[in-house]
């Protein structure tokens, strides 16, 4: 089941979106209903305002007025979520509320998937897709939050940087 679970935007009174969440999370306690409702989130971005004080870092909502709820869209979660308290409706075309797609949630940054690579900077790696599939290369660097390495190749006898997906190069055994 945890497969079809989805995010879905649940739209609420501004200023309502910390006692919508809690109001949902005690909700899906109460009931049992961890199995359909994963997790409800409120995505924050942290910014440094500067007052007269000084700079101050503080959390700001990136979208007042709405809250993530990942769940199994069923009737039940959805007249859950629909009642709490300050909710006034799921992002949609009238009653069918849309789920977000993979990039939308990606962007948003709320699912942090974690990504562990079977090689490392000075490692002899070779290019597994793309243009240069199957070109023999050394890893130059590793940027694990953007999903890329750098790979040093040699073309034409000179040595060139290769930027790639971090799933598109494999260790080679020496």
């Amino acid at each position: 089941m945890t497969d079809s679970a989805k995010w879905y935007v649940a739209h609420t009174y501004s200023g309502y979106e910390n006692t919508v969440k809690a109001s949902i999370e005690k909700a899906v306690e109460n009931r049992n209903m961890q199995e359909l409702i994963h997790e409800v989130n409120i995505p924050l971005e942290t910014v440094t305002e500067i007052t007269d004080n000084g700079p101050k870092v503080v959390e700001r909502k990136v979208f007042p007025g709405y809250v993530l709820v990942k769940m199994v869209m069923t009737d039940e979660t959805w007249h859950l979520v629909r009642n709490v308290r300050g909710v006034t409706g799921f992002v949609g075309s009238g009653n069918k509320a849309i789920p977000l797609t993979d990039e939308e949630i990606a962007g948003l940054g709320v699912e942090k998937n974690e990504v562990e690579v079977s090689y490392q900077v000075g490692d002899h790696v070779k290019i597994t897709d793309g243009a240069l599939e199957s070109f023999l290369g050394i890893v130059d660097e590793i940027d694990l939050e953007h999903s890329k390495v750098r790979v040093v190749v040699s073309m034409f006898g000179r040595e060139t940087p290769v930027e790639l997906e971090l799933d598109q190069i494999e260790p080679v055994q020496e």
